[in-house]
Protein backbone atom coordinates (compact mmCIF):
# COMPACT_ATOMS: atom_id res chain seq x y z
CA UNK A 1 0.00 0.00 0.00
CA UNK A 2 2.89 2.65 0.86
CA UNK A 3 4.64 1.84 -2.79
CA UNK A 4 1.53 2.71 -4.57
CA UNK A 5 1.05 5.81 -2.49
CA UNK A 6 4.42 7.66 -3.29
CA UNK A 7 4.65 6.35 -7.08
CA UNK A 8 1.64 8.93 -7.58
CA UNK A 9 2.84 11.48 -5.65
CA UNK A 10 6.34 11.12 -7.53
CA UNK A 11 4.81 10.93 -10.48
CA UNK A 12 2.84 14.70 -9.91
CA UNK A 13 5.62 16.25 -8.27
CA UNK A 14 7.36 15.50 -12.08
CA UNK A 15 4.38 16.55 -13.88
CA UNK A 16 4.32 19.45 -12.09
CA UNK A 17 8.49 20.52 -12.43
CA UNK A 18 7.53 19.65 -16.24
CA UNK A 19 5.15 22.17 -16.31
CA UNK A 20 6.89 24.41 -14.40
CA UNK A 21 10.23 24.60 -17.07
CA UNK A 22 7.62 24.79 -20.13
CA UNK A 23 5.94 27.49 -18.52
CA UNK A 24 9.59 29.34 -18.27
CA UNK A 25 10.43 28.78 -21.34
CA UNK A 26 6.83 29.93 -22.47
CA UNK A 27 7.46 33.12 -20.21
CA UNK A 28 10.51 33.67 -21.83
CA UNK A 29 9.29 33.37 -25.57
CA UNK A 30 6.82 35.80 -24.88
CA UNK A 31 8.90 38.44 -23.18
CA UNK A 32 11.06 38.73 -25.85
CA UNK A 33 9.76 41.87 -27.59
CA UNK A 34 11.64 42.68 -30.45
CA UNK A 35 12.99 46.42 -30.89
CA UNK A 36 12.60 48.83 -33.42
CA UNK A 37 11.69 45.79 -35.90
CA UNK A 38 12.22 48.92 -38.95
CA UNK A 39 15.42 49.93 -38.01
CA UNK A 40 16.99 46.50 -37.86
CA UNK A 41 16.10 46.08 -41.55
CA UNK A 42 16.83 49.49 -42.49
CA UNK A 43 20.28 49.02 -41.20
CA UNK A 44 20.95 45.40 -42.29
CA UNK A 45 20.23 46.06 -45.56
CA UNK A 46 23.54 48.46 -45.84
CA UNK A 47 25.76 44.88 -45.37
CA UNK A 48 25.63 43.47 -48.58
CA UNK A 49 27.75 40.32 -50.20
CA UNK A 50 29.18 43.05 -52.73
CA UNK A 51 30.59 44.81 -49.44
CA UNK A 52 31.73 41.47 -47.44
CA UNK A 53 33.02 39.78 -50.84
CA UNK A 54 35.30 43.12 -51.40
CA UNK A 55 36.64 42.56 -47.34
CA UNK A 56 37.28 39.03 -47.73
CA UNK A 57 38.98 39.28 -51.37
CA UNK A 58 41.20 42.18 -49.36
CA UNK A 59 42.07 40.00 -46.00
CA UNK A 60 42.66 36.72 -47.50
CA UNK A 61 45.20 38.15 -49.97
CA UNK A 62 49.05 37.79 -50.86
CA UNK A 63 49.73 40.92 -48.85
CA UNK A 64 48.90 39.36 -46.03
CA UNK A 65 50.76 36.39 -45.65
CA UNK A 66 48.58 34.42 -44.13
CA UNK A 67 48.04 36.02 -40.97
CA UNK A 68 50.02 33.99 -39.02
CA UNK A 69 50.44 35.60 -35.27
CA UNK A 70 53.23 37.72 -34.63
CA UNK A 71 54.23 37.68 -38.57
CA UNK A 72 54.85 40.58 -40.80
CA UNK A 73 51.63 39.61 -42.81
CA UNK A 74 49.25 39.76 -39.16
CA UNK A 75 50.88 42.73 -38.22
CA UNK A 76 49.77 44.04 -42.11
CA UNK A 77 46.78 42.73 -41.11
CA UNK A 78 46.35 44.34 -38.03
CA UNK A 79 46.95 47.18 -39.22
CA UNK A 80 44.32 47.30 -42.64
CA UNK A 81 41.81 46.75 -39.34
CA UNK A 82 42.81 49.97 -37.85
CA UNK A 83 42.76 52.10 -40.89
CA UNK A 84 39.60 50.60 -41.53
CA UNK A 85 37.84 51.92 -38.15
CA UNK A 86 39.33 55.21 -38.50
CA UNK A 87 38.17 55.90 -42.04
CA UNK A 88 34.89 55.06 -40.74
CA UNK A 89 34.97 57.16 -37.58
CA UNK A 90 34.54 54.19 -35.22
CA UNK A 91 36.85 54.77 -32.22
CA UNK A 92 39.21 52.91 -29.69
CA UNK A 93 37.89 52.12 -26.62
CA UNK A 94 40.71 53.76 -25.33
CA UNK A 95 39.64 56.72 -26.72
CA UNK A 96 42.74 57.53 -29.23
CA UNK A 97 44.20 56.13 -32.37
CA UNK A 98 45.19 52.74 -30.42
CA UNK A 99 43.26 50.14 -30.98
CA UNK A 100 45.90 47.68 -30.69
CA UNK A 101 45.65 44.88 -27.47
CA UNK A 102 49.40 44.02 -27.14
CA UNK A 103 50.26 40.59 -26.09
CA UNK A 104 53.81 40.07 -25.55
CA UNK A 105 55.74 37.48 -26.53
CA UNK A 106 56.47 36.50 -22.67
CA UNK A 107 52.83 35.69 -22.45
CA UNK A 108 53.23 32.80 -24.82
CA UNK A 109 55.03 29.51 -23.97
CA UNK A 110 56.39 28.42 -26.97
CA UNK A 111 58.79 31.23 -28.36
CA UNK A 112 55.58 33.03 -30.50
CA UNK A 113 56.30 36.64 -31.22
CA UNK A 114 54.62 39.45 -29.80
CA UNK A 115 51.02 39.77 -31.49
CA UNK A 116 47.82 41.96 -30.90
CA UNK A 117 44.53 42.01 -31.06
CA UNK A 118 42.45 44.65 -32.81
CA UNK A 119 39.67 46.61 -30.69
CA UNK A 120 36.80 48.82 -31.73
CA UNK A 121 33.98 50.30 -30.07
CA UNK A 122 30.76 52.35 -30.29
CA UNK A 123 29.62 53.65 -26.99
CA UNK A 124 25.93 53.05 -25.40
CA UNK A 125 23.64 55.64 -25.09
CA UNK A 126 21.50 54.51 -21.77
CA UNK A 127 23.35 52.10 -20.70
CA UNK A 128 26.52 52.44 -21.90
CA UNK A 129 27.99 50.43 -18.73
CA UNK A 130 27.11 47.17 -20.36
CA UNK A 131 28.98 45.65 -23.33
CA UNK A 132 27.99 43.47 -26.05
CA UNK A 133 31.41 41.73 -27.70
CA UNK A 134 31.17 40.52 -30.88
CA UNK A 135 34.23 38.69 -32.05
CA UNK A 136 36.40 36.50 -34.92
CA UNK A 137 39.97 35.75 -35.25
CA UNK A 138 42.09 37.80 -37.75
CA UNK A 139 44.65 35.23 -37.54
CA UNK A 140 45.42 31.99 -39.70
CA UNK A 141 48.11 29.35 -40.67
CA UNK A 142 50.73 31.76 -42.66
CA UNK A 143 52.91 30.52 -45.18
CA UNK A 144 53.89 26.82 -45.19
CA UNK A 145 57.62 25.69 -45.62
CA UNK A 146 57.30 25.74 -49.94
CA UNK A 147 56.16 28.66 -49.68
CA UNK A 148 52.20 28.57 -50.41
CA UNK A 149 49.84 30.65 -48.23
CA UNK A 150 47.04 29.84 -45.84
CA UNK A 151 44.80 32.41 -47.06
CA UNK A 152 42.25 31.65 -44.33
CA UNK A 153 39.21 33.43 -46.69
CA UNK A 154 36.80 31.28 -44.78
CA UNK A 155 38.63 31.12 -41.75
CA UNK A 156 38.33 33.66 -40.56
CA UNK A 157 38.44 36.12 -43.23
CA UNK A 158 34.66 35.57 -43.48
CA UNK A 159 34.23 36.79 -39.58
CA UNK A 160 36.37 39.19 -40.00
CA UNK A 161 34.71 40.83 -42.93
CA UNK A 162 31.47 40.32 -40.95
CA UNK A 163 32.64 42.46 -38.14
CA UNK A 164 33.49 45.49 -40.41
CA UNK A 165 30.33 45.11 -42.32
CA UNK A 166 28.14 45.44 -38.85
CA UNK A 167 30.69 48.08 -37.05
CA UNK A 168 29.70 50.06 -40.05
CA UNK A 169 26.14 49.51 -39.89
CA UNK A 170 25.73 50.02 -36.16
CA UNK A 171 28.14 53.27 -36.96
CA UNK A 172 25.76 54.38 -39.34
CA UNK A 173 22.77 53.85 -37.15
CA UNK A 174 24.45 55.72 -34.20
CA UNK A 175 24.63 58.77 -36.41
CA UNK A 176 21.40 59.03 -37.74
CA UNK A 177 19.90 58.76 -34.28
CA UNK A 178 19.86 55.55 -33.26
CA UNK A 179 22.52 54.29 -31.43
CA UNK A 180 22.59 51.50 -29.39
CA UNK A 181 21.38 51.55 -25.41
CA UNK A 182 24.58 49.03 -24.55
CA UNK A 183 28.29 49.26 -25.67
CA UNK A 184 29.12 47.08 -28.45
CA UNK A 185 33.26 46.08 -28.82
CA UNK A 186 34.32 44.67 -32.14
CA UNK A 187 37.19 42.31 -31.43
CA UNK A 188 39.57 40.96 -33.27
CA UNK A 189 41.65 38.55 -31.74
CA UNK A 190 44.91 37.50 -32.82
CA UNK A 191 46.74 33.58 -31.43
CA UNK A 192 43.70 31.73 -32.18
CA UNK A 193 45.39 29.06 -34.07
CA UNK A 194 47.58 28.69 -31.23
CA UNK A 195 45.45 28.19 -28.57
CA UNK A 196 42.71 30.52 -28.48
CA UNK A 197 45.31 32.86 -27.08
CA UNK A 198 44.59 35.89 -28.09
CA UNK A 199 40.84 35.71 -26.31
CA UNK A 200 42.48 34.46 -23.17
CA UNK A 201 44.33 37.57 -23.12
CA UNK A 202 41.44 39.70 -23.47
CA UNK A 203 39.50 37.78 -20.43
CA UNK A 204 42.68 37.91 -18.22
CA UNK A 205 43.09 41.79 -19.31
CA UNK A 206 39.42 42.87 -20.33
CA UNK A 207 38.98 46.15 -22.03
CA UNK A 208 35.78 46.62 -19.95
CA UNK A 209 34.69 44.17 -17.03
CA UNK A 210 33.44 40.50 -17.66
CA UNK A 211 30.61 41.00 -15.37
CA UNK A 212 29.15 44.02 -17.61
CA UNK A 213 29.65 41.98 -20.31
CA UNK A 214 26.37 40.41 -21.26
CA UNK A 215 27.08 38.51 -24.10
CA UNK A 216 30.27 37.07 -26.98
CA UNK A 217 28.60 36.77 -30.61
CA UNK A 218 31.67 34.82 -31.99
CA UNK A 219 32.03 34.24 -35.70
CA UNK A 220 34.57 31.68 -37.00
CA UNK A 221 34.01 30.43 -40.59
CA UNK A 222 30.33 31.36 -41.78
CA UNK A 223 31.47 31.94 -45.20
CA UNK A 224 31.09 28.04 -46.82
CA UNK A 225 28.81 25.04 -46.94
CA UNK A 226 30.14 22.06 -45.47
CA UNK A 227 29.35 18.20 -46.80
CA UNK A 228 26.33 17.53 -44.98
CA UNK A 229 24.21 20.37 -46.38
CA UNK A 230 25.94 20.18 -49.69
CA UNK A 231 24.37 16.37 -49.89
CA UNK A 232 21.27 17.57 -48.75
CA UNK A 233 20.74 20.57 -51.35
CA UNK A 234 20.39 22.73 -48.42
CA UNK A 235 22.77 25.73 -48.25
CA UNK A 236 20.36 28.13 -46.06
CA UNK A 237 21.67 27.30 -42.75
CA UNK A 238 24.17 27.75 -40.07
CA UNK A 239 25.47 26.00 -36.76
CA UNK A 240 24.86 27.44 -34.07
CA UNK A 241 26.70 26.49 -30.61
CA UNK A 242 26.13 27.47 -27.24
CA UNK A 243 23.39 29.42 -27.26
CA UNK A 244 21.95 27.22 -24.71
CA UNK A 245 24.48 26.98 -22.10
CA UNK A 246 24.53 29.80 -20.06
CA UNK A 247 21.32 31.21 -21.14
CA UNK A 248 18.26 30.10 -22.09
CA UNK A 249 16.83 33.82 -22.95
CA UNK A 250 19.82 34.24 -24.70
CA UNK A 251 18.56 31.20 -27.01
CA UNK A 252 15.19 32.35 -27.67
CA UNK A 253 16.24 35.77 -28.76
CA UNK A 254 18.26 33.94 -31.17
CA UNK A 255 15.46 31.80 -32.57
CA UNK A 256 13.37 34.96 -32.68
CA UNK A 257 14.92 37.06 -34.72
CA UNK A 258 15.83 34.83 -37.16
CA UNK A 259 12.18 33.68 -37.62
CA UNK A 260 11.86 37.64 -37.99
CA UNK A 261 14.30 38.53 -40.17
CA UNK A 262 16.79 35.63 -41.72
CA UNK A 263 14.44 32.25 -42.05
CA UNK A 264 17.56 30.48 -42.17
CA UNK A 265 18.00 26.54 -40.46
CA UNK A 266 19.55 27.33 -37.00
CA UNK A 267 20.91 23.98 -36.51
CA UNK A 268 22.34 22.66 -33.07
CA UNK A 269 24.07 19.25 -34.05
CA UNK A 270 27.15 20.55 -32.88
CA UNK A 271 25.97 21.91 -29.67
CA UNK A 272 25.48 18.54 -28.69
CA UNK A 273 27.51 18.16 -24.50
CA UNK A 274 28.46 15.03 -26.01
CA UNK A 275 29.86 16.03 -29.69
CA UNK A 276 32.89 14.67 -30.63
CA UNK A 277 34.11 17.41 -32.61
CA UNK A 278 34.36 19.77 -29.08
CA UNK A 279 33.93 22.82 -31.16
CA UNK A 280 32.46 24.25 -28.06
CA UNK A 281 35.88 24.58 -26.46
CA UNK A 282 37.94 24.93 -30.03
CA UNK A 283 36.79 28.89 -30.71
CA UNK A 284 37.25 32.38 -28.97
CA UNK A 285 33.86 32.35 -27.68
CA UNK A 286 35.02 29.39 -25.37
CA UNK A 287 37.25 31.94 -23.30
CA UNK A 288 34.37 34.14 -22.18
CA UNK A 289 31.80 31.36 -21.88
CA UNK A 290 34.11 29.58 -18.92
CA UNK A 291 34.14 33.34 -17.49
CA UNK A 292 30.28 32.67 -17.35
CA UNK A 293 29.45 35.36 -20.24
CA UNK A 294 26.51 33.61 -22.48
CA UNK A 295 28.30 33.07 -26.20
CA UNK A 296 27.08 31.98 -29.35
CA UNK A 297 29.25 30.32 -31.57
CA UNK A 298 28.19 30.81 -35.45
CA UNK A 299 30.16 28.21 -37.54
CA UNK A 300 29.70 26.67 -40.49
CA UNK A 301 31.08 23.57 -40.58
CA UNK A 302 34.12 21.90 -41.93
CA UNK A 303 34.55 21.36 -45.20
CA UNK A 304 37.52 20.17 -47.90
CA UNK A 305 39.17 23.18 -47.95
CA UNK A 306 39.58 23.25 -43.58
CA UNK A 307 43.06 24.64 -43.08
CA UNK A 308 44.44 24.12 -45.77
CA UNK A 309 45.90 26.59 -48.68
CA UNK A 310 42.72 26.17 -51.10
CA UNK A 311 40.52 27.99 -48.38
CA UNK A 312 40.60 31.05 -51.09
CA UNK A 313 38.05 33.90 -51.27
CA UNK A 314 36.65 32.04 -54.60
CA UNK A 315 34.52 29.60 -52.79
CA UNK A 316 33.12 31.79 -50.30
CA UNK A 317 29.05 32.03 -51.12
CA UNK A 318 29.25 36.00 -50.46
CA UNK A 319 24.67 35.97 -50.51
CA UNK A 320 24.99 33.02 -47.66
CA UNK A 321 27.58 35.31 -45.68
CA UNK A 322 25.46 38.46 -46.39
CA UNK A 323 22.51 36.25 -44.45
CA UNK A 324 24.64 34.86 -42.10
CA UNK A 325 25.60 38.37 -41.18
CA UNK A 326 22.54 39.59 -40.75
CA UNK A 327 21.01 37.16 -38.29
CA UNK A 328 24.16 38.46 -36.20
CA UNK A 329 23.35 42.11 -36.32
CA UNK A 330 19.90 41.40 -36.02
CA UNK A 331 20.82 39.29 -32.32
CA UNK A 332 23.19 42.10 -31.43
CA UNK A 333 20.38 45.08 -32.23
CA UNK A 334 17.89 43.32 -29.75
CA UNK A 335 20.81 42.46 -27.18
CA UNK A 336 21.95 45.73 -27.31
CA UNK A 337 19.13 47.71 -27.02
CA UNK A 338 15.97 45.11 -25.03
CA UNK A 339 15.14 46.87 -22.08
CA UNK A 340 16.42 44.28 -19.64
CA UNK A 341 19.76 42.49 -19.99
CA UNK A 342 19.77 39.04 -20.91
CA UNK A 343 19.57 36.26 -17.45
CA UNK A 344 22.64 34.09 -17.44
CA UNK A 345 20.46 31.54 -15.78
CA UNK A 346 22.57 28.77 -16.23
CA UNK A 347 26.07 30.58 -15.06
CA UNK A 348 28.08 28.63 -12.45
Amino acid sequence: MKTLFFIPIFLFVGACATQSYKEKIQSIKEGITVVEPEQIKAYSATITSEDLKTHVYDFASEEFQGRASGSVGQKRAAQFLKYYYIKEGIKSPNGDSNYFQLIPSSYFVDGYKDTENVLAYIEGTTKPQELIVISAHYDHEGIDDEGNIYFGADDDASGTAALLEMAQAFNKAKKEGFGPDRSLLFLHTTAEEIGLQGSLYYTENPAFPLDQTIANLNIDMIGRVDKAHEESGNEDYVYLIGSNRLSTELHYISERMNDEFIDLELNYKFNDIDDRNRYYFRSDHYNFARNNVPVIFYFNGEHDDYHKITDTPDKINYELLEKRTKLIFATAWQLANQEKRIEADKAR
